[in-house]
């Protein structure tokens, strides 16, 4: 029987239809979902605005920190479930679902570990007569209520970025994860509630459709909005916001990796092809577009294709799968359908390239694809890595900047020099030297730039988001 799960929003009924949660591997369904329509988001709307809105309800700073410290325990000792359930409904491999759970639990850690180290400053005051017999100091407070909305591809780790800080900074909060992956979401919030969390503190709601989804965003209670998303849907809520809402947007990329002659394949090749077809290419700063030397981009381009061939695709629930299935079989289609322009247009196949089932899609490498082609474009959000050769660094840096997507890039190089030519000119917020561009540590800034979003993402960035500096000045003749 699939596993049911209720409304998170308190006093509130659901609306409609159940949402049926199916395993983008077999299909099968695994959940049932209730729904939120208008009244519901009215009613967690009111109660998140209520809550921010009686100071003398603010839960204080070492109760917000014993909650997170036994909502990470409670997700420790339930390690194993979370991945299983995780991979079953995002499918990601178990093995990097692992991953994702440990790097979650170490998430809710980081929100303990900045809010105990946080401070205010001092200001400096007595300086002249305009200043004098004052005393200046900034102390943090919670910016308001937070909406977060969430992508499939990191059902649990994503809401700990968004959550996580939210909690800690004192901010109520109203989740709604993809309706694709919303079960982990839900665990999260039941286990925050579970380790001593009110339930109006963080509440979590699949809608009903979009127009209620985009109600809840654009509200002018909402202090904060954060999302995790398309680029056409986060621009659009952004143009909607209410006045004084801040956001954060996190979309999509991609990702150019430049590969000069002197590179080490030796040890570039697995951090490549690692950084390409994990979790099926489906992440934001995936490897997609390879600018390799002219003298070494064949051989580079084959031996990456012999890598992807000889991996594991098939049940991300089993432990020795290294590729899972796309989300949906319509997204399998999309990225075959995009293949066949290439190959057609030119590009040289050298692995993959087909559907495996209706939700599988092979590990694909092709050769110099059209520079106009889809693949060369866009975000493929699959997995299929393109390699390009290149005569001038120069021009692979024009090339790799050529596209309205800036987030994440690397260059692999034994010279300092090229390292840093590149990573100064490549537009990026991030440069990996010798290394792939998907690297992540959850306490590191990590920022998509111009259409690949706004504002900072990571613990500690987004927690100075959810948060206002109040300035308090004393004036005393004491001073």
């Amino acid at each position: 029987m699939p596993e049911h799960f209720p409304l998170m929003v308190p006093g509130a009924t659901p609306d409609g239809e159940l949402l049926d949660v199916h395993a983008p591997y077999d299909r099968s369904l695994i959940a049932t979902v209730e729904r939120g329509g208008a009244r519901v988001v009215e009613k967690a709307l009111d109660t998140a605005y209520r809550l921010f809105r009686d100071r003398d309800a603010w839960l204080s700073p070492a109760r917000r920190i014993e909650i997170l410290r036994r909502a990470a325990a409670i997700m420790q000792e339930r390690r194993e479930e979370l991945a299983v359930e995780a991979a079953r409904e995002g499918g990601k491999p178990l093995i990097d679902s692992r991953v994702e759970v440990d790097r979650a639990v170490d998430g809710v850690h980081e929100c303990v570990e900045f809010l105990r180290t946080q401070h205010g400053e001092e200001i400096p005051m007595g300086l002249n007569a305009a200043s004098a017999n004052r005393l200046a100091f900034t102390r943090h407070e919670p910016i308001g209520v937070v909406v977060a909305f969430s992508a499939f591809n990191h059902p649990l780790n994503l809401i700990v970025h968004q959550v996580g800080p939210a909690v800690a900074t004192g901010c109520p909060c109203i989740v709604k994860p993809a309706e694709a992956t919303p079960l982990s979401a839900m665990r999260f919030v039941a286990i925050l509630r579970e380790a001593g969390l009110p339930e109006e503190w963080c509440q979590g709601l699949v809608t009903t459709d979009l127009d209620v989804a985009g109600s809840l965003a654009t509200d002018q209670r909402v202090g904060f909005f954060s999302f995790i998303g398309s680029a056409r849907v986060g621009w659009m809520l952004r143009s909607k916001l209410a006045p004084g809402t801040r956001c954060a947007l996190e979309h999509g990329g991609a990702a150019p990796v430049l590969v000069a002659e002197d590179a080490d394949l030796e040890r570039a090749l697995p951090l490549i092809s690692k950084g390409g077809f994990y979790h099926a290419g489906q992440v934001c700063v995936s490897v997609q577009r390879v600018f390799a030397h002219r003298s070494i981009a064949h051989d580079l381009a084959e031996r990456l294709a012999e890598a992807a061939t000889a991996l594991e695709v098939g049940d991300p629930t089993r432990p020795d799968t290294e590729v899972g299935p796309l989300i949906r079989p319509a997204e399998v289609e999309r990225v075959a359908e995009w293949v066949r322009e290439a190959v057609d247009r030119g590009a040289e196949l050298l692995a993959g390239g087909e559907a495996l089932s209706e939700t599988c899609y092979a590990p694909t490498v092709l050769y110099d694809p059209p520079g106009d082609a889809r693949v060369s474009t866009s975000e493929i959000f699959g997995p299929v890595v393109c390699v390009y050769p290149y005569d001038d660094i120069d021009d692979a840096i024009a090339r790799s900047n050529s596209l309205p997507y800036a987030f994440q890039a690397s260059v692999f190089t034994r010279d300092i020099d090229t390292a840093l030519r590149a990573s100064r000119r490549l537009d990026a917020s991030a440069v990996m030297i010798n290394d792939h561009p998907a690297f992540r540590v959850d306490w590191m800034p990590f920022a998509g730039l111009r259409e690949s979003g706004m504002g900072v993402g990571g613990i500690p960035y987004t927690m100075e988001d959810m948060q206002i500096r109040k300035l308090v000045v004393i004036r005393s003749e004491e001073l």
